[in-house]
């Protein structure tokens, strides 16, 4: 049976009010006190091993993943075999076939960490860059820190931020994790991934940005803490059938729901630690959870694909046993999770009581 947990709402002005006392005891002190979810039903089997590689190359570190327009096609970031494509001459950003071809690839020399990957409604690739340059590796000089748009033919048409500069400014960004683009063109950026670091405190990046179609700015929301509008690491984003943007806040271990102006409305705890994020045209939710149980994070919960509803809150489904951190949605309803662990993978799981290409 479906779960229908849901964390507690407040009114905006009083969530924003207690989260000026919470925001800087740390995440702990504005969750509520929820049991993990790790038992909802798994009717997915997973398949490994189904893409095809080009001969002598191996799978790097994946995350972002999204399905093309014709919601057949999957188009996936790995990072040249490790972690960064730095130095490397191979294309970052592959398209798979529902058997496992490779039938298209692009981005070499373009970008040193892929991270997250969007297609909008026009059929657009996005991909952010999340590194940038170190002060050792040339090869990282005038890269990085950015968000680009490339054509259904491969082509750079647009890029957000400034290449080799990070800063949280209104034309630069600062470790940019994921980006989606709205019906009517707008842009919303996932700006920071430092947040759970050492360290990290008010002076670290963590905010969404909001751009034009053209690509300029109009407006920002976030900072740095626990408590309402506020990130540890903004690491998916993606929109809902309102147009209502959803933060994947992975280091504060929830969602966070804005309308597009950045006016927080509600918040979501019981999808774990997120780090992947896709919501269907039904509000169907997909969360990938890539940290929990793993060195001392969010301990109790289990790693996972935890599948639920945006409209009711539901916990309906949990795919367990892979630990991905980025994921998207066929047509058919074949959930694709991309693993970012050295020598991960793209994975299929698939319903073996539905029809579908990808069985």
């Amino acid at each position: 049976m479906a779960s229908r947990l849901r964390a507690p709402r407040l009114p905006a002005a009083l969530s924003l009010a207690l989260g000026a006392l919470v925001g800087a005891a740390g995440p702990a002190a504005a969750q509520p006190d929820i049991a993990p979810q790790n038992d909802a039903p798994n009717p997915y089997a997973t398949i490994d091993g189904w893409t095809k590689l080009p001969e002598g190359r191996e799978w790097g570190s994946t995350g972002g993943v999204d399905m093309d327009r014709d919601g057949r096609h999957v188009w996936v970031a790995e990072r040249c075999g490790g972690n960064s494509c730095a130095g490397v001459d191979l294309d970052p950003v592959l398209k798979f076939d529902p058997a496992g071809n490779l039938v298209a690839s692009f981005g070499a020399g373009l970008m040193i960490q892929p991270h997250g990957l969007h297609v909008d409604p026009d059929g657009n690739v996005w991909v952010t860059d999340a590194q940038g340059p170190d002060g050792v590796d040339p090869h990282r000089e005038g890269k990085g820190h950015v968000a680009m748009k490339f054509s259904p033919q491969r082509e750079l048409l647009m890029t957000l931020g400034t290449p080799g500069v990070g800063a949280a400014g209104q034309s630069t960004l600062d470790q940019p994790c994921d980006v989606v683009v709205a019906a009517d063109g707008t842009i919303y950026v996932a700006d920071g991934h430092g947040g759970q670091l050492p360290g990290a405190g008010p002076h670290t990046t963590a905010r969404v940005v909001k751009f034009a179609p053209d690509g300029s700015y109009l407006a920002e929301w976030g900072s740095h803490g626990g408590g309402p509008g506020q990130f540890r690491t903004p690491h998916a984003i993606d929109l809902d059938s309102r147009g209502r943007v959803v933060v994947a806040d992975r280091g504060n271990d929830r969602l966070q729901v804005f309308d597009p102006d950045g006016a927080f409305i509600e918040e979501f705890y019981q999808y774990s630690r997120p780090s992947g994020l896709h919501i269907a045209a039904d509000d169907t939710v997909y969360v990938a959870d890539s940290a929990s149980s793993r060195n001392g994070q969010h301990p109790g919960w289990e790693y996972g694909i935890r599948i639920g509803n945006l409209r009711t809150g539901s916990l309906d489904w949990f795919i367990d046993g892979s630990n991905p951190e980025g994921v998207t949605v066929a047509g058919d309803g074949t959930v694709y999770g991309a693993v970012v662990a050295f020598g991960g993978a793209l994975l299929r799981y698939v319903r073996p009581d539905a029809p579908g290409e990808g069985r």
